[in-house]
C-alpha cells in the first residue's frame, strides 16, 4: 500500500461545493489502494479577511497574536473536509499542526520546521483513516507550546515536510492551474504545461516569483528526495513532476534548519575577458555574445555592471582552451562598439588568465540573509580579493586569482563546517534526459536595484556591504561588481550593485549610507523602476548561444539591458520596469515555449 500526501490550496477548498469535490477525489485515491494524508490551506480569502480584521483592531498587531488568529483559518478547512469525507463513508480525522506534532522554531510568522513527531498520524493511518492536517502552522518546543505559522507558502512546506517525515511514496500539490507552466499564464496566455522539471530549476523559478510552489517546499523535496507532483484540482491531468535527486541519509531532526551550504565547488580552468566602456544601448550584448556563440565558445559566468555615464562594462569567463577564440571575437568587435560617431574612447578589451571560480552551494541558502556576506567575509579574512560575483538562489560564485584557490577552499570549508572534499567543477548535467536548454521564463517586478559607488578595490568591501544588509534581515538577489576601476585619491575603486525587494530599499539605503559616510565611499542609491527577467534551464549547460538568443530577443524589441548576471542554469537581465512584460513575452517566444492552446487561469 502506497502512502500519498496531498495538499489542497485555498481556492481548492474555497466553498462547500469545492470541499465536497476534494473529498470525492481523496476517496478515489483511497479506493485505488493508497493510504492518504491531506494538508489543507484556509478557505479562499479567509487569511486575507483575518488580516483585515486585525488591522481594524491594531495598526501594528503583535506577531504572536497574528499567529493565534491566522492559524484558525486552516482549522475551519480541516474540520469541514473531515466531515465531508465522513459523509462519503470514509473514516477521517482532522488534526492541527500542534496535534500532528509539527514542531517549529519559536519564531512567530516565519517559523521553520524542526521535526515532525509522526507517531499519532501513523496510528490513525494504520487504522484506515484519512488524516486531514492543518497546513501553514506548527507549535514550538514542549516548554513554551506556542502556536506558530510558517509564513507565505507554509502549506506547501507543511505538505512536503510531512511527506519527508512519513517517507511517503509521493507528495501531490493540488492547485488552480494544471501544473508548472513555462511562464505566468496571466501575462502570456499561451504559456505551456511542463511534464517535468528538476528541483534546481524549480528552485530558481519559484524564487523568481513563480507562485505555484514555494521555494522552502522545493528545498525540502530536494534535500530528502521527495517525489513531488503539481496537479490541477479541477481535472485528472497528470500535471508536472518535480524531479528530486536520490534520497540521502539526511537526518529528519532540524528538518528545515540543516546546513545552509552543502558544498564548496571550484574550477581552476578559467580565464576572464572584460570589455570596458561598452555603449549603454540595446543590442550590444546580443552582438557580442551572438558572435561568440557562432564561434562555438561556451561562456560560463556573464556580468554586465551598472552604467557610468553612457557606457558600462561586460565581463565573462571561459575555459582556458577557448580563450584565444573568445579574445579574438572581443578584440574584433570592440572598435565597432561606440556610443556615437564622436566618441573618442573605444570599448577596450582586458584578458586575465589564471582565474579560478569558487562557489558555495546549498538549497538551505534560500531566504537566509547573510550567507553571501559570510562567504565574502571569509575570503576577505583569507586575503582573497573578489574579481567577479554571480549569484543564484542556491549558489554564490566568485572569480578569484587561481593562486588563491586552495586557500579560499580551505577557509570556506572551515567556515561552513564542511568536512568532505570540495567538488571540482560546478557544472552538473541535468537528471532529465534531453532536457531543453530553457525550461521556463520568469519576471519579477517587485525588486529594486541598490548601488554603491567607488568602493576601495581591496578584500573585505563586499563583506562589509552584505554584512550590513544581513543585519537588517535583507535578502539579496543579483549581485554585480563592476570590472572598471576608477582611481580616486590615488586609490583604485569599483562599484557594487545588487537587487533586493522593493520594500527593503529605503532601509538598505539608510544602513549603507551610514557605512559609506564612515568609510568615505561614494553615492548610495536605489532604483525601484526596474524589472528582472530570467531564463532557467539545466539543459543550457554545454549549449553555447543561449545567452545570445536571450539578448537578441531583447534587442529586437529595443529593450536596453541594465544588468546581466548568470549561474549555470539561469540568466537574468535587469531592464526598465516599463519593459518588463514586453521582455518576458519576447524571450518566451524566442525560445519556442509558446503553444497553441491557451491555459485557463481561474479568477
Amino acid at each position: 500500500m502506497a502512502l500519498i500526501v496531498q495538499k489542497y490550496g485555498g481556492t481548492s477548498v474555497g466553498s462547500v461545493e469545492r470541499i465536497q469535490t476534494v473529498a470525492q477525489r481523496v476517496c478515489k485515491t483511497v479506493r485505488e489502494g493508497n493510504s492518504v494524508a491531506i494538508v489543507v490551506s484556509a478557505m479562499g480569502k479567509t487569511t486575507d479577511g483575518l488580516m483585515t480584521l486585525a488591522q481594524q483592531i491594531s495598526s501594528n498587531p503583535s506577531r504572536r497574536e497574528m499567529d493565534m488568529l491566522l492559524s484558525t483559518g486552516e482549522q475551519v478547512s480541516i474540520a469541514l473536509l473531515s466531515m465531508a469525507l465522513q459523509e462519503l463513508g470514509q473514516p477521517a480525522i482532522s488534526l492541527t499542526g500542534a496535534q500532528v506534532g509539527i514542531v517549529t522554531e519559536s519564531e512567530h510568522s516565519r517559523a521553520r520546521i524542526l521535526e515532525i513527531k509522526t507517531e499519532r498520524i501513523e496510528r490513525h493511518l494504520s487504522e484506515g483513516k484519512v488524516v486531514v492536517v492543518a497546513g501553514f502552522q506548527g507549535i514550538s518546543n514542549q516548554h513554551e507550546m506556542e502556536i506558530t505559522t510558517l509564513g507565505r507558502g507554509g502549506s506547501d512546506t507543511s505538505a512536503v515536510a510531512l511527506a519527508a517525515a512519513l517517507s511517503a511514496s509521493q507528495c501531490e500539490i493540488y492547485t488552480d492551474v494544471p501544473g508548472i507552466l513555462t511562464t505566468d499564464p496571466r501575462l502570456v496566455p499561451d504559456a505551456q504545461l511542463m511534464s517535468e522539471i528538476t528541483c534546481d530549476e524549480m528552485l530558481e523559478l519559484a524564487s523568481l516569483g513563480a507562485k505555484v510552489l514555494h521555494p522552502r517546499a522545493v528545498e525540502i523535496a530536494r534535500n530528502y528526495g521527495v517525489p513531488l507532483v503539481v496537479r490541477s484540482s479541477w481535472s485528472e491531468e497528470l500535471g508536472t513532476r518535480v524531479i528530486a535527486p536520490a534520497s540521502s541519509a539526511r537526518s529528519l531532526k532540524n528538518l528545515e534548519i540543516a546546513k545552509a551550504v552543502d558544498a564548496v565547488e571550484f574550477d581552476t580552468d578559467q580565464a576572464k575577458v572584460s570589455l570596458l566602456h561598452v555603449p549603454d544601448r540595446p543590442g550590444i550584448a546580443a552582438r557580442l555574445f551572438g558572435e561568440i556563440a557562432r564561434q562555438s565558445v561556451d561562456v560560463d559566468l556573464i556580468i554586465q555592471s551598472i552604467h557610468e555615464g553612457d557606457s558600462n562594462d561586460i565581463a565573462f569567463t571561459v575555459a582556458n582552451d577557448v580563450l584565444s577564440k573568445a579574445e579574438a571575437v572581443a578584440e574584433a568587435i570592440a572598435p565597432a562598439l561606440r556610443s556615437h560617431p564622436k566618441q573618442i574612447q573605444e570599448a577596450n578589451v582586458m584578458v586575465e588568465r589564471g582565474i579560478a571560480k569558487i562557489a558555495i552551494a546549498g538549497a538551505g541558502m534560500i531566504g537566509r540573509p547573510g550567507i553571501a556576506a559570510k562567504m565574502f567575509a571569509t575570503l576577505a579574512d583569507a586575503g582573497v580579493n573578489i574579481e567577479m560575483i554571480s549569484t543564484s538562489e542556491v549558489k554564490v560564485s566568485c572569480a578569484i586569482d587561481a593562486e588563491d584557490c586552495d586557500r579560499a577552499i580551505g577557509s570556506l570549508c572551515r567556515t561552513f563546517d564542511l568536512n568532505t572534499s570540495p567538488l571540482q567543477k560546478s557544472n552538473t548535467p541535468s537528471p532529465i534526459t534531453n532536457a531543453p536548454p530553457v525550461r521556463g521564463v520568469a519576471l519579477d517586478c517587485d525588486q529594486a536595484r541598490l548601488s554603491v559607488r567607488h568602493l576601495p578595490d581591496i578584500p573585505g568591501m563586499a563583506a562589509k556591504i552584505f554584512g550590513v544588509l544581513a543585519q537588517e534581515n535583507i535578502s539579496v538577489d543579483t549581485i554585480i561588481q563592476s570590472q572598471r576601476c576608477r582611481i580616486i585619491n590615488d586609490n583604485p575603486t569599483r562599484d557594487i550593485a545588487c537587487t533586493i525587494a522593493q520594500g527593503d530599499a529605503e532601509t538598505a539605503c539608510y544602513a549603507l549610507q551610514d557605512l559609506a559616510d564612515l568609510w568615505g565611499w561614494g553615492e548610495v542609491s536605489a532604483d525601484t523602476e526596474i524589472a528582472k527577467v530570467s531564463v532557467v534551464g539545466s539543459g543550457m549547460i554545454g549549449h553555447p548561444g543561449i545567452a545570445a538568443k536571450m539578448f537578441a530577443a531583447l534587442a529586437k524589441e529595443k529593450i536596453n539591458i541594465q544588468m546581466i548576471t548568470t549561474s549555470e542554469i539561469k540568466i537574468s537581465c535587469v531592464v526598465a520596469q516599463q519593459d518588463g512584460v514586453k521582455a518576458l513575452k519576447a524571450i518566451h517566444d524566442a525560445f519556442g515555449l509558446a503553444g497553441k492552446e491557451k491555459v485557463e487561469v481561474p479568477a
